[in-house]
């Protein structure tokens, strides 16, 4: 019985996920993990490589870093959060900063959740489950 509740394996099939962050590495370990669950990745190295990817490919979810050179994550989140079209996305800030204060400013601007880097595959999987679902 354990397994009928169990998601199948690719429960996350063409969802398109954008990863924005200036840390190739962090963009390839997110590409590759959510890759494998089946989700169409695209990725940006900051904020207005980001905004031109938003408006091409409408991305189910953005996951985004907070510090990256010309527009930050937050500038970037509030940007995404005051458009008409994309306000409803949601917004994970990803940061190496486990602060109260970067949380709570991640909150104003509008993003959903914040998960800390180094992050696992289960905090992605789960940021994806608790904002999409299915």
């Amino acid at each position: 019985m354990a397994e009928l509740s169990e998601r199948p394996v690719n429960s996350l099939d063409g969802l398109k996920v954008l990863v924005i962050d200036d840390s190739k590495t962090i963009r390839r370990t997110a590409e590759t993990l959510l890759s494998k669950e089946g989700c169409e990745v695209f990725t940006a190295t900051d904020g207005f490589d980001a905004l031109s990817k938003i408006a091409d490919h409408h991305p189910d979810i953005v996951f985004i870093d907070i510090m990256m050179p010309r527009l930050d994550g937050y500038q970037t989140c509030s940007l995404i959060k005051h458009n008409r079209t994309f306000r409803q996305t949601p917004v994970v800030m990803l940061s190496s900063k486990d602060g109260l204060f970067d949380r709570a400013r991640g909150r104003i601007v509008g993003s959903e959740q914040y998960l800390t880097k180094p992050f696992t595959k289960e905090e992605l999987l789960g940021a994806i489950e608790r904002h999409i679902g299915n």
